[in-house]
């Protein structure tokens, strides 16, 4: 835990300091989960706010300090999929929605800008981006927290509210799925 417990008791009975410790400790493991988890940096500060602010208002309804992460983690998730329900509402522009030009001239715009090692690495954070548009929001969360940010199987299990077994399932068939679009992909890119 990034912060000790007596910080999070401290913050569930009102201590605005204790909850700003806390705010200060997570706030960049919560603005890289959300950037991977809604892919649009534009937008990461402000649910980011909503996530801090869910927490203020129901830090008092944490039963057991011990599983604190995970339920940061779940409110986390829920702003998240809250975002793109509403994205998917106002109907915006996305990458796929994009002509071929519009890319071309996004990425070498992009290209121009970076040195090669850069450039290397945004190639791959696309291809992994663009594979992980290519499936479920349920697949994109799951796998974005168990490969990028690392969370473990138990940790897993208490933010879906699941046994281990069944996370496995979900993992393994979501991995599948993005190896399936990692193929699709491929095989256009050969045409």
């Amino acid at each position: 835990m990034l912060v000790e417990p007596e910080t999070i008791e401290k913050a569930q009975s009102g201590d605005e300091a204790a909850f700003n410790r806390i705010v200060l400790a997570y706030r960049k493991r919560i603005l890289g989960t959300i950037y991977r988890l809604i892919g649009r940096s534009d937008d990461v500060e402000d649910v980011s706010q909503d996530v801090f602010v869910r927490l203020y208002y129901s830090l008092d309804q944490l039963r057991a300090v011990e599983v604190f992460e995970p339920w940061l983690y779940r409110l986390t998730v829920n702003a998240a999929y809250d975002y793109l329900r509403k994205r998917r509402r106002s109907m915006d522009v996305r990458m796929a929605d994009l002509s071929e030009e519009q890319v071309i001239a996004a990425d070498a715009a992009e290209s121009g800008r970076r040195n090669h090692d850069e450039r290397g690495q945004i190639e791959v954070r696309e291809m992994l981006n663009t594979l992980l548009d290519e499936v479920s929001e349920e697949d994109r969360i799951l796998l974005t927290l168990k490969e990028v940010q690392g969370l473990s199987l138990r940790e897993l299990s208490e933010v879906y509210k699941v046994n281990e077994n069944a996370l496995k399932v979900r993992l393994f068939r979501a991995r599948k799925r993005v190896l399936r679009a990692y193929d699709k992909l491929k095989k256009r890119q050969a045409i």
